[in-house]
C-alpha cells in the first residue's frame, strides 16, 4: 500500500531533519521525503498540515503481562495502549508466568504480538533461570528466538561471583545485559525514598545507597567483563553521576529513566495514594533535578514508560500491601511533552530521548526516518491536548495522571506504513 503524508513538520533526530515536508511510503518502507518518487500514486493520503511527524517512539520497558497475568493485561490490550501513546517499538521484560527464560515463551509473545499488529515487540529474556539469580538461562537459544537483551530486573543474583560469570558468558557472545541496580539488602522492606516524607508518613525507607552501591559494583563488573550494558530505571542524581563518570572513562554504557521519575517526587506520597507506589521509589526533588540534567546532557539517553498495568484490586489495599507500578504507556508522548511545555527540553531533544536514544541503546532497528527504513511514524498535534483516561486501552487503570489535561495529542501511529492507531 502506498501512502503519502503531506505538509507535516518532520522532525527526525537521527538525521537532524526539522522542516515542513512530505513523506512517501511504499511496501511498508519510507521511500522518499520532499518529492514523490517517479510514478508514485498514493492509495491513501494523510493531510498532516499543522501536525508533527516523528519516528515512532521506542519504549524500552512495557510489561505486557502475557502469558500468566491476564487479569492485569494482555499483549493485545497493552500494545494498543502503546500505539495510542505514539509507540511503534517496545521491549517487554521477562516477568511473565512462566518466566521468559525459554524459547517457547519468547516465540509465544512474538506470535501474539504479530497477530495483534499494534506495535513491534522486542522481548527481553531472563538472565537467570526463573529469575532466581543462581543458574544462567539459555541465552543463545533465547537470542535465536528473538530476545534482544537479557536482565534479571530487581531480582538480585545470589552472589557477585555468579553475576560476574554470567556477564563474561554474555560478553563472549556479544549479548546485551540490562541492569536494574538496587541492593536487595539495603532496599529490603522499603516502600518509599528514605527521607523526610517517608519519616513523616511512617513508611520504611529505601536509601539512595540501595541504588548507588549496586550501581558501583555493576559498573565495575561491566568494565571487567567487557559486556554490553544498559542501566534501566536510574532514580537518583548520584546514580546519574556514576553513569556519567563511567561514560567519561570510555565505558560504553547507556541508561534510561522512567518518565514519571522526571515529573513526580516522593512528596506525591503525602496522602498515602497507592497510585504513586513504585519500585524503585520516587525520590527527592534534588534527585529529580539531577535526572533531568542527565537527560538534557544525554548521559541518560532514553526515556521509557516502565509501564506496569495492574487490576483494580492490586491498588486497593493499605499502601504497604499494594503492588508497585504505574500504567502509563498510553500517555508516553503527552506526558513527555509536558517536559517541553515546562521548558526543560526542546522538542527535538525530547524526541531524540524517545526514539534514537533508546533504539541505539539496544541496537534496535527503529527510531529514524531514513529513506529505506521501516515506516514507523507518529503524527501528533503539539497544540492540542489529551485528557488522560478519556479513552483508555490498557487493562490497568492504575495511573495517577488520569483526569489530567496533558499537552499534545497523537493523531496517527503507523507501523510498517499501516495505521495501527488513529486518534
Amino acid at each position: 500500500m502506498r501512502t503519502a503524508i503531506l505538509g507535516a513538520r518532520v522532525i527526525d533526530p537521527a538525521s537532524g531533519l526539522d522542516q515542513v515536508t512530505d513523506l512517501y511510503i511504499d511496501g511498508g518502507k519510507l521511500v522518499a521525503t520532499g518529492q514523490a518518487p517517479a510514478n508514485f500514486v498514493a492509495d491513501k493520503t494523510l493531510d498532516a498540515q499543522g501536525l508533527i511527524a516523528a519516528p515512532g517512539l521506542v519504549d524500552l520497558s512495557v510489561a505486557l503481562r502475557e502469558p500468566g497475568y491476564s487479569r492485569k493485561g494482555s499483549i493485545a490490550t497493552e500494545t494498543l495502549a502503546a500505539a495510542a501513546g505514539g509507540v511503534t517499538s517496545l521491549c517487554c521484560p521477562p516477568f511473565t508466568k512462566p518466566v521468559l527464560d525459554t524459547s517457547a515463551v519468547a516465540e509465544l509473545i512474538l506470535d501474539r504480538a504479530r497477530e495483534a499488529g499494534h506495535t513491534k515487540v522486542f522481548p527481553i529474556g531472563a538472565l537467570s533461570k526463573g529469575l532466581a539469580g543462581e543458574q544462567l538461562a539459555e541465552l543463545v537459544a533465547l537470542r535465536d528466538a528473538g530476545c534482544v537483551a537479557f536482565g534479571n530486573g530487581l531480582d538480585n543474583f545470589r552472589s557477585s561471583r555468579t553475576l560476574r560469570r554470567a556477564l563474561e558468558y554474555a560478553a563472549t557472545f556479544d549479548l546485551q545485559v540490562i541492569f536494574h541496580s538496587q541492593d536487595a539488602d539495603l532496599a529490603e522492606g522499603g516502600l518509599a525514598h528514605e527521607g523526610p516524607t517517608a519519616s513523616f508518613l511512617g513508611l520504611a525507607g529505601i536509601p539512595e545507597t540501595a541504588e548507588t552501591v549496586a550501581l558501583a559494583r555493576d559498573l565495575l563488573l561491566v568494565e571487567q567483563s567487557g559486556v554490553r550494558a544498559h542501566f534501566s530505571q536510574i532514580t537518583s542524581a548520584r546514580g546519574a553521576e556514576l553513569i556519567a563518570n563511567a561514560q567519561a572513562r570510555g565505558l560504553p554504557v547507556t541508561a534510561d529513566v522512567a518518565l514519571y521519575q522526571l515529573i513526580l517526587t516522593d512528596e506525591a506520597l503525602i496522602d498515602f495514594s497507592s497510585l504513586y507506589h513504585v519500585q524503585p521509589p520516587l525520590r527527592s526533588r534534588a534527585d529529580r533535578e539531577g535526572l533531568r540534567e542527565a537527560v538534557k546532557a544525554g548521559v541518560i539517553s532514553a526515556i521509557s514508560s516502565h509501564h506496569q498495568p495492574h487490576e483494580r484490586d492490586a491498588k486497593l489495599a493499605p499502601f504497604a500491601a499494594t503492588e508497585p507500578g504505574i500504567s502509563s504507556v498510553q500517555l508516553l508522548l503527552p506526558l513527555a511533552l509536558s517536559l517541553v511545555q515546562d521548558g526543560l527540553l526542546d522538542l527535538p531533544t525530547l524526541l531524540a530521548r524517545l526514539t534514537t536514544g533508546p533504539a541505539a541503546a539496544l541496537r534496535l532497528p527503529a527510531g529514524s526516518l531514513n529513506v529505506g527504513s521501516a515506516a514507523d511514524i507518529v503524527l501528533f498535534d503539539a497544540q492540542a491536548s489529551t485528557v488522560a483516561g478519556e479513552q483508555w486501552y490498557s487493562k490497568g487503570s492504575n495511573c495517577p495522571f488520569i483526569g489530567h489535561c496533558l499537552p499534545g495529542a497523537v493523531r496517527y501511529t503507523l507501523v510498517d506504513g499501516h495505521i495501527s492507531y488513529q486518534g
